[in-house]
């Protein structure tokens, strides 16, 4: 539920205008090479976190896997992923709502939404989760009553594209359009991981963790590829033609609803849109709060961040400094016309080198270090999936890197000032 409720079931909804363009129309296409090459990166996540079940999560598994030195380094490009990425979902809120009601500004619709769903992480995971639980339900009930009604539409009327189109395109669709779509697809499942830093809290044994990270991508993707491929087919306006109007793009989804559907269902697909993110903060607050405690725990953060609320069972230190640190940025970026575009572009950048050294950590951790219980999948699969995440990282603009190497300067210095003790947490067998 986590990790759904981080990724968005309707997350394709905000970029279908930019991948439809881009594509020529084969946005399915897209989002099932997307799933896929994301793939890579759920097996590692799943490999590491019943090998490691800490919730320290990708800063632990590098940590076991290569050393106390690069396993805080990846924590800390973690940072970048888990500190801000609820700071955008808290700006797609205060945004979303802004346009809903335009005489209360965006910035004060961000605190509102930081404010309940900290008050929510504060009490404790089971009450957040179910919270979640709640608008999650909303979301796929809505994503439901689209399906349904597109599904009725094309039956009664037809497509107004050509049923294989977004497979195959409306036009010429070639490789290199098809790769640059995909590296922009792919940030639409950031988000996932974040389970593995519930490991801790689960009930059913660390293996349990990778099992619903698997299928939280699964999930995920399968809805993807529903929703992008009726969009498409019902889509009236030409690629080409959108491809032109860079505008339309954002509210492609929201237009085409309008038009083949219902008003109404457009509208019921904003309000969810803007309510959705902030529980999408919430989860990643929480995720952040526990990469931070887990840091702590092991020396490599100040020892504070480690303290946990013995009534709600959370690391309420953790949460408020990861809360006051997302909130801020949100604020700055919610005043800034440019605020959004900065924030996703670090935010991909620090997602995907976070991956990339889970997968060195994968190899690391079974190669070398338990030679004895290597497969070849632990060869296989995290060299694909680092050559796949580094390729996306190589895509990314110039500024986003130069902010990612800014903060990783900042994280060595960091290193130098004070180093990590090695993780007091043996590993499994030695337990």
């Amino acid at each position: 539920m986590y990790g759904l409720l981080f990724i968005g079931p309707l997350a394709p909804v905000g970029v279908f205008g930019v991948l439809d363009a881009r594509t020529n129309g084969a946005v399915a296409l897209v989002y099932a090479l997307a799933t896929i090459a994301m793939a890579f990166t759920a097996w590692s996540y799943a490999q590491m976190s019943a090998a490691v079940p800490h919730a320290g999560s990708v800063y632990a598994y590098v940590t076991h896997g290569i050393g106390p030195t690069a396993g805080f380094l990846a924590g800390w490009l973690a940072m970048l992923d888990y500190l801000l990425i609820p700071s955008v979902a808290y700006l797609f809120s205060g945004i979303a709502l802004h346009a809903l009601v335009p005489a209360v500004p965006a910035w004060v619709f961000t605190i509102a939404a930081f404010a309940l769903t900290t008050t929510l992480n504060l009490a404790g995971v089971g009450v957040a989760a179910r919270a979640g639980f709640f608008v999650l339900a909303a979301e796929i009930a809505v994503l439901a009553v689209f399906v349904v009604l597109a599904i009725a539409v094309l039956a009664a009327h037809g497509p107004a594209r050509p049923w294989s189109t977004p497979f195959t395109g409306v036009h010429d669709v070639n490789t290199l359009m098809v790769g640059g779509a995909v590296s922009v697809a792919v940030l639409s499942y950031l988000g996932f991981d974040a389970i593995a830093s519930f490991a801790e809290e689960t009930v059913g044994g660390s293996r349990q963790v990778g099992a619903a990270i698997l299928f939280c991508l699964a999930a995920a993707g399968a809805l993807f590829i529903v929703q992008s491929y009726l969009a498409a087919v019902l889509s009236p306006i030409d690629p080409h033609d959108l491809a032109s109007r860079p505008a339309a793009q954002g509210t492609a989804f929201y237009d085409l609803t309008r038009q083949a559907i219902a008003p109404s269902l457009a509208t019921a697909l904003a309000a969810t849109k803007a309510i959705g993110p902030a529980f999408a903060a919430m989860t990643g607050q929480a995720a952040a709060a526990r990469l931070l405690f887990g840091m702590a725990r092991d020396g490599g953060l100040p020892g504070a961040l480690a303290a946990i609320d013995r009534r709600r069972g959370v690391p309420r230190a953790a949460l408020l400094t990861a809360g006051a640190l997302t909130l801020a940025v949100a604020v700055w970026a919610a005043r800034r016309d440019d605020g959004l575009d900065v924030l996703v572009s670090v935010v991909d950048v620090g997602a995907l080198a976070a991956f990339t050294l889970l997968h060195a950590s994968v190899v690391g951790y079974f190669v070398i270090r338990r030679r004895a219980e290597a497969r070849a999948a632990h060869r296989v699969v995290p060299i694909a999936g680092a050559a796949i995440t580094a390729a996306v990282l190589a895509a990314a603009s110039a500024a986003a890197q130069i902010a990612a190497l800014a903060w990783l300067a900042a994280g060595v210095v960091t290193v130098l000032c004070r180093a990590p003790r090695s993780s007091r947490y043996t590993f499994p067998t030695d337990r």
